[in-house]
């Protein structure tokens, strides 16, 4: 079945960067696209990342220029590189196979000002 784990997250300051990896298994990765989303407190999860299994990638207008997507079909993992993080990134964040499968448990992303 379709396993999802993220890691990477933490407490960093604003202007700071985090790298998130999800390693997914249950799907033949390299055949699928992948994306990054976020769920704030009180907010609806939305999608801020995603590529696809040729490497295209799209980026929600919040994080253009600072997040980068990028995939390891070897290792069967998606990355989140995050740079000059702010204040309104904090969140947890999940990744997923699109069309989306079950969710992980996410990581807890906290961007202090």
């Amino acid at each position: 079945q379709v396993q999802l784990v993220e890691s990477g997250g933490g407490l960093v300051q604003a202007g700071g960067s985090l790298r998130l990896s999800c390693a997914a298994s249950g799907r033949i990765f390299s055949m699928n696209a992948m994306g990054w989303y976020r769920q704030a407190p009180g907010k609806q999860r939305e999608l801020v990342a995603s590529i696809s299994s040729g490497g295209s990638t799209n980026y929600v207008d919040s994080v253009k220029g600072r997040f980068t997507i990028s995939r390891d079909n070897a290792k069967n993992t998606v990355y989140l590189q995050m740079n000059s993080l702010k204040p309104e990134d904090t969140a947890v964040y999940y990744c997923n196979f699109l069309p989306m499968g079950p969710w992980g448990q996410g990581t807890q992303v906290t961007v202090s000002s």
